[in-house]
């Protein structure tokens, strides 16, 4: 999208004359709301990055392309705006721990394991219920945030545990589950 493009979108989201919700409002709403949980993971020079989302979407089947947003302050951000290629994990319900650990800052998330490369380098999720690695199409600044588009390539499958599900601020299991 050009820049041109995208002023109208930058002036609705600043010059707004109207209320809008507090980003503690916004935020109040969004912890009534499940989540499926993900990390998404990648290559940056010789040192694997990834973190924990929340935010991925199915966005088209043909051709198959997902999302997941990522704010711009995040520390994986850098990486993000440099790679090609990524992976994305969806977690099962008995790796809340490992989205934990994906989600705190200042550690080394890949040092307790529990994650193989791909072929072509990409980090996945053991025992994940499914991984998608794809190529980066667009980063598109919204808000505060950066939308990321992917066009999957690869994909693996899992009969594991049941999808996890992040509600107000914690992790949960989705009932009796079978594939």
């Amino acid at each position: 999208m050009t820049a041109e493009a995208l002023r109208p979108l930058e002036r609705l989201l600043h010059e707004q004359d109207e209320a809008q919700l507090t980003p503690e409002e916004y935020k109040a709403v969004f912890r009534r709301h499940a989540a499926g949980v993900a990390v998404v993971a990648l290559r940056d020079g010789e040192r694997p990055v990834g973190f924990t989302a929340t935010s991925v979407i199915s966005v088209s089947a043909a051709p198959p392309i997902l999302a997941f947003s990522l704010a711009a302050t995040s520390s994986s951000w850098p990486a993000i705006s440099r790679a090609e290629t990524l992976a994305i994990s969806l977690l099962t319900s008995n790796q809340g721990d490992i989205s934990a650990r994906f989600a705190t800052s200042g550690i080394d998330r890949f040092a307790d394991g529990g994650w193989r490369a791909l072929d072509t380098g990409e980090p996945v999720i053991e025992d994940a219920g499914a991984w998608v690695r794809g190529r980066i199409l667009q980063r598109l600044p919204v808000g505060d945030s950066y939308l990321v588009t992917i066009r999957a390539l690869e994909h693996g499958t899992s009969e594991s545990a049941g999808p996890l599900v992040y509600l107000d601020r914690n992790y949960h299991p989705v009932g009796d589950y079978e594939i």
